[in-house]
């Protein structure tokens, strides 16, 4: 099962974190984002992905298993029945929806579109579980949301215009309405 997920810039500033397993209050999360990057931070590239050990937060026995892009790290923090390898896809999964949401994504469209971050991390984790895999699928879902959201904005401005045109009308809205 997977534990956490979070997504640190080089200087250890929190892009983005999802906890799956609770942790109590906000300054063992920050507690844990703290040594989760300082063990990541002080490896060089050239070492494998994977890190073994105890965060206390979460218990024994749980395993690192991160990718270095750029700025960033991005971090997950798993139990040990889950597969290595198959959470480095995963990484790669992620970054790669990301990269074709954003085009190119960088640190920034984490920062200012977190809302979408978290919406395409939803629809391929849920619960500490393994949703979806396949980026066609994820990306679909993520176009369907898009849709979804310009279609209710377009309803909002044409309430709004309806609004408008009953106050040109005469702007006394309460002889169009029923008293029952």
């Amino acid at each position: 099962m997977i534990k956490g997920i979070i997504i640190v810039n080089n200087h250890g500033k929190p892009r983005l974190v999802k906890f799956y397993q609770s942790v109590e209050s906000e300054s063992l999360q920050q507690s844990v984002i703290r040594r989760v990057f300082q063990q990541v931070a002080a490896r060089p590239d050239s070492f494998c992905n994977y890190l073994e050990g105890a965060i206390p937060e979460w218990g024994d026995n749980i395993k690192l298993i991160y990718r270095h892009y750029a700025t960033l790290f991005f971090v997950f923090a798993v139990d040990s029945q889950e597969s290595d390898l198959g959470i480095l896809d995963l990484i790669q999964v992620f970054v790669e929806s990301l990269d074709r949401c954003f085009e190119s994504v960088c640190e920034l469209d984490l920062i200012f579109h977190s809302d979408r971050v978290h919406y395409v991390l939803d629809e391929i984790v849920m619960g500490g579980m393994v949703l979806e895999t396949n980026i066609h699928s994820v990306l679909q879902a993520v176009k369907d949301q898009d849709r979804l959201h310009k279609d209710s904005l377009t309803r909002v401005e044409a309430t709004e215009s309806a609004s408008h045109i009953q106050q040109r009308l005469g702007g006394d809205t309460s002889k169009w309405q029923y008293n029952w």
